[in-house]
């Protein structure tokens, strides 16, 4: 039996093209949903964009039979309605004092599913507040999840660990040119290209990656980026990926501390001279859910909160060198040329995105339409780097399992133009460590 699907605004604003993800079954849309998404018509945000690209699906589908029967979608058997406000109902007068449009919204569910069966009909929001709500008055409801990550516990690491190496793999990674045959592992494992390895014999240690083009175990020696220094394993692994001109997508996760920022820069610092430009972004995520229109000031002002622990990193790395050093003065210089750029990432909409070093930050607040947008816009001679920690979410309708930087990289593991790595050690001081394990 057909299922009937209510869609919340939010779920549009989500995803442009929710309507095509619900196979045969029937969508109804409230019409309290058309008119908000009229209040998102103008501006230059991906929400923004979304209820505007709705809208215009919405147009090119509408016929009489929108407000009556439905119209059919995707060459399918299902159809789309909108459905037209009507009388509250006791129970929803009942149990709530103030009619919002999120009330008038469930009260236009609620009449539906006393027109059918309450099992067939389900109201879909990404709004946790609204979803308890609906289940308080009986409606079947569920949150919007088209694209997610599954299972969190099986996330894709960028990393193995192999003991045991024999030692004759160890003199081929210790001599020109640093590399082995995959097959002289002799590992039962399966690698990704750009997957790092530990490997391990005792008291050896060496650190690697599996270039997946000629099938070799490739040695990796810490190198210094631009004053910057890996403190650890994973960090070397970063600043290899990032550095290496094959690969033109990085996504790095990890907790506050571990140093992604930072690395990324001083890794777009340190191979400056092959890109025409360094974006630095990050989605502003308002705070309290409101827009940055409140907050005084012109733009640049609004937006500095937002941008500063951009400056900040950028600080920590000039701060490795004397004021005099002929290092620490091109990093100024170089925002003042727009060679730098520090923006929002609604900002780079209808820019070129061709031969620069692109840096995504806080990337766990972006949609994976958003990830997938700004993928797609790279031209020639462009490497993108996503960092964030999918485990801290500011974005109101994102959580672990559905955020753009989970999504990525799920997808895009095994691709041989990607290489992820997971920071785990926190190295922002001793204090900030031990406040991350126990508080």
């Amino acid at each position: 039996m057909k299922k009937i699907f209510i869609l919340d605004t939010n779920v549009i604003l989500h995803d442009s093209s929710c309507i095509h993800q619900f196979k045969d079954n029937n969508i109804y849309i409230p019409i309290t949903v058309i008119e908000e998404l009229d209040k998102f018509k103008k501006g230059n945000d991906v929400i923004n964009c979304n209820a505007r690209d709705f809208l215009r699906s919405l147009d090119a589908l509408s016929s009489d039979k929108i407000l009556n029967g439905g119209v059919p979608i995707d060459n399918g058997n299902g159809k789309i309605s909108i459905l037209l406000e009507t009388p509250l109902n006791e129970k929803i007068k009942e149990n709530f004092s103030e009619i919002t449009p999120d009330i008038r919204i469930l009260n236009i569910a609620y009449s539906i599913t006393q027109k059918h069966d309450f099992k067939n009909v389900i109201f879909v929001t990404k709004d946790v507040n609204l979803r308890l709500r609906a289940r308080s008055i009986g409606l079947k409801t569920e949150n919007y999840n088209s694209k997610y990550v599954e299972n969190l516990s099986d996330m894709y690491t960028g990393l193995k660990v192999i003991e045991n190496v024999r030692e004759d793999v160890f003199d081929d990674l210790y001599q020109k040119p640093y590399k082995t045959e995959i097959s002289r592992l002799e590992a039962d494992e399966k690698f990704f290209p750009n997957e790092n390895v530990i490997l391990k014999n005792g008291s050896k240690s060496a650190l690697a990656f599996f270039n997946g083009i000629d099938q070799t175990i490739r040695r990796i020696q810490p190198r210094v980026c631009y004053g910057i220094k890996p403190r650890n394993s994973e960090q070397t692994f970063a600043l290899n990926a990032m550095l290496n001109p094959n690969i033109p997508l990085v996504t790095i996760s990890g907790k506050a501390g571990t140093g992604k920022t930072l690395l990324a820069l001083a890794a777009a610092l340190e191979n400056k001279r092959f890109y025409r430009q360094i974006f630095v972004a990050r989605p502003v995520v308002p705070l309290s859910n409101k827009d940055i229109g409140f907050l005084p000031g012109d733009v640049a002002s609004k937006l500095d909160p937002y941008m500063q622990p951009l400056y900040d990193n950028l600080a920590v790395i000039q701060n490795h060198f004397n004021e005099n050093n002929v290092s620490s003065k091109p990093i100024t210089q170089l925002i003042e040329k727009e060679k730098i750029v520090i923006t929002p990432i609604s900002y780079i909409r209808g820019r070129s995105i061709v031969k620069v070093f692109f840096i995504v930050d806080e990337a766990q607040n972006l949609t994976p339409h958003e990830v997938k947008t700004i993928i797609t816009r790279a031209g020639e001679g462009t490497k993108i780097i996503f960092t964030g920690d999918i485990f801290q979410i500011d974005h109101p309708y994102l959580d672990s399992q559905t955020n753009g930087l989970a999504f990525i990289i799920e997808k895009m593991k095994g691709q041989k133009v990607y290489a992820h790595i997971n920071l785990e050690k926190g190295e922002r001081s001793e204090l900030a460590e031990l406040a991350s394990k126990i508080l």
